[in-house]
């Protein structure tokens, strides 16, 4: 062996390591990375929306690599895995998936990757390290510029299980989702790559940022983030997130079935990384001081209403990392600083995924919510719900169901936090790391009375089967599954003075009534019966919180006509959006009002910018609700895109008449 001028101790277009795997040889190059402005033939991008690839591939720009380096011809497998990690042979064929020897390895981190980096460097005494995310896009180029190394369209031996799968999903698994991850099957390309479209996702070495416009040498990503990237898609994905330049990322903590890596020989370049992008407009200008009016209300004897407003603001046509097209499953806190922070998905498919979370602020004193911005986004997974919680003691918590791939069968849950009302957050932390199901937060959460945070989460992941309890004894550090499934998913729970949970979830319907749930045990088991109010439907959630002066408040739909007793004493049909008060605990619910501006019927926004009726007696027909109490005690209550806002004496007083 020869050293060239890189500090490459190796020589001639192949090698084989230690451990038989084999490398060619890379040199160095130019090429465009990203995605430009030819839109992609229909059986490619599958959905209108993806006609021109993702935002992320955008800006295209110019790279040059200017270090040759050697790739390995194939995906590390498990046999060469497991001489440095004996115990992962454990994980084999977990889920049915890499059984053998020669299948790519998988359930291994990035950290774990990196582990297996280091420890070949000392074995073989040559710099193995994971590619660059602009090493590995040239390298699965191989010189083309279409959309895959064969061409603008990728032949059927590349693709297994083409689809967009709800695994591990019992509900709705298909035999074909189990698939044989042996490496080296598919022709190479024309450096002598296999497998770099599909089989497994692949880490990078880089931090995951936006691209920046104009040429870029030997770049190795950002100085830091939430994420690292993942190259080449993999099994169980639709072919379109196979592309050469298609960009996935992933928490360096989480495993999955459908990541694992390869490896290259090359000292890393010394390129400075980019800076981590700028704050959206969210986490910018947020005041730290507490206002000394924080707590003053509108005189409490006095009804107070104001709303809708509309908190989704979001420039037409948007199509990433904004969409216009849905905006949905909101979550809604009161910062320490007096702000409140509303956060939610927004996407062009609910299960697709380019779902990412989007944020807007109402700043203290004012009246209208700034426009959104970006919150956090994972790329290329779903991220299925958000929970805002507010601790009371100076600590937003942010609770998120985070995929494996797309949809929400396969969500493990991560938490954040932040200390200054949401100007920064803490790094994500996977809190439940296990795939699967009953991992879908609600932003029901609350402390008991015996301090444990409860956190609900869907059972399911249709419209019946329930809601699972999660719970921290020690202050979120860990967490366990309650074991019951309360009636009805996206539930709402509450606890009684005497320390039963009391829920009401949409589904499962007794009697054809909404159904409510009244726990003896902490969440291991429930007993269910019908409650007095109407069922619910999809696009449809309720709110169930204790308020800070002690009754129970309720917010949901009637889908039907629901009477109830104006301020003239007489009885009327009110329809849709209402909510409701008990002063007895749930016993019975005295005080029901439509939440309208009760005006003469005109038009609202709602759900996506529907247009809806609203009047004395009709309100918004859909949208998932969220609430909290701010420290003055007005009840702000959000559906999909309204906010409203209103006080305990508005909650008790008659409706008026028509």
């Amino acid at each position: 062996m020869t050293q060239d001028t890189h500090g490459l101790s190796l020589e001639g277009p192949q090698y084989s390591n230690s451990l038989g795997q084999r490398f060619v040889r890379i040199d160095p190059g130019t090429f465009s990375m990203g995605v430009g402005d030819t839109p992609l033939p229909e059986d490619v991008a599958e959905k209108p929306h993806r006609s021109r690839g993702d935002y992320d591939e955008r800006p295209e720009h110019e790279v040059e690599l200017t270090r040759p380096f050697y790739m390995g011809v194939c995906q590390v497998t498990n046999a060469e895995y497991e001489q440095f990690d004996p115990d992962h042979r454990a994980l084999r064929g977990r889920l049915g998936l890499s059984k053998e020897d020669d299948e790519a390895v998988v359930f291994v981190s990035w950290h774990d990757a990196a582990r297996f980096c280091d420890w070949l460097s000392k074995k073989d005494g040559l710099p193995y390290r994971l590619p660059t995310e602009a090493e590995w896009e040239y390298a699965c180029r191989a010189g083309t510029r279409t959309h895959y190394h064969t061409g603008d369209h990728l032949p059927d031996v590349f693709l297994k299980n083409a689809r967009r799968s709800w695994f591990p999903d019992p509900e709705r698994t298909e035999p074909g989702d189990v698939v044989s991850l042996t490496v080296g099957k598919t022709p190479p390309n024309a450096w002598g790559l296999c497998d770099m479209h599909g089989n497994v996702e692949e880490w990078c070495y880089d931090w995951y940022g936006p691209y920046e416009p104009g040429k870029q040498t030997d770049p190795i990503g950002r100085v830091a983030g939430d994420f690292r990237v993942t190259r080449g898609g993999s099994h169980s994905a639709e072919v379109y997130y196979l592309r050469s330049a298609n960009r996935m990322g992933a928490l360096a903590d989480e495993s999955s079935w459908l990541i694992g890596f390869r490896v290259v020989i090359a000292p890393l370049p010394n390129t400075a990384p980019l800076p981590v992008a700028e704050r959206p407009l969210a986490q910018c200008f947020v005041e730290q001081h507490v206002p000394p009016d924080l707590k003053v209300a509108p005189d409490t004897d006095v009804p107070y209403f104001r709303g809708p407003n509309t908190f989704v603001k979001i420039p037409p046509e948007s199509n990433g990392p904004m969409y216009s097209h849905h905006n949905h499953v909101p979550s809604i806190a009161e910062c320490p600083n007096g702000d409140l922070l509303a956060v939610w998905y927004s996407c062009n498919e609910e299960s697709g995924r380019e779902c990412a979370f989007l944020a807007s602020r109402l700043r203290y004193g004012q009246c209208e919510w700034e426009p959104a911005s970006p919150h956090w986004d994972v790329p290329d997974r779903t991220q299925a719900t958000v929970a805002l919680w507010y601790d009371g003691a100076g600590t937003l918590h942010e609770f998120t169901g985070l995929s494996a791939a797309a949809t929400w069968g396969n969500l493990c849950i991560v938490l954040r936090t932040s200390s200054d009302s949401g100007a920064s957050w803490t790094a994500l932390r996977v809190i439940v790391p296990e795939h699967g199901i009953r991992h879908m937060p609600i932003p029901s959460i609350f402390r008991a009375i015996n301090g444990a945070i409860v956190l609900p989460c869907d059972a399911v992941t249709g419209g019946h089967g329930g809601t699972a309890l999660w719970m921290s004894e020690d202050d979120g550090a860990s967490w366990f599954d309650a074991g019951g499934t309360i009636a009805g998913i996206h539930a709402g729970v509450t606890q009684l003075p005497d320390g039963r949970l009391l829920a009401f979830g949409r589904g499962d319907e007794i009697d054809g009534m909404m159904p409510m749930s009244v726990s003896e045990d902490m969440g291991k088991s429930w007993r269910r019966s019908p409650s007095v109010f109407p069922p619910i439907h999809g696009g449809q959630r309720l709110v169930l919180r204790r308020l800070q002066e002690g009754p129970l408040f309720f917010a949901s739909y009637a889908n039907e006509p629901m009477m109830i007793t104006d301020a003239s004493g007489a009885e009327r049909p009110i329809e849709h959006l209402f909510c409701a008060l008990s002063l007895d605990d749930g016993q019975t619910w005295p005080f029901r009002r439509l939440v309208s501006d009760d005006y003469p019927e005109h038009a609202m926004e709602s759900m996506d910018g529907y247009s809806l009726p609203m009047s004395k007696s009709t309100s918004e027909h859909a949208g998932y609700l969220a609430s909290c109490q701010a420290a003055n005690g007005l009840i702000h209550l959000i559906s999909s895109r309204a906010h409203y806002a209103f006080n305990l004496a508005w909650l008790k007083s008659p409706p008026p008449a028509l």
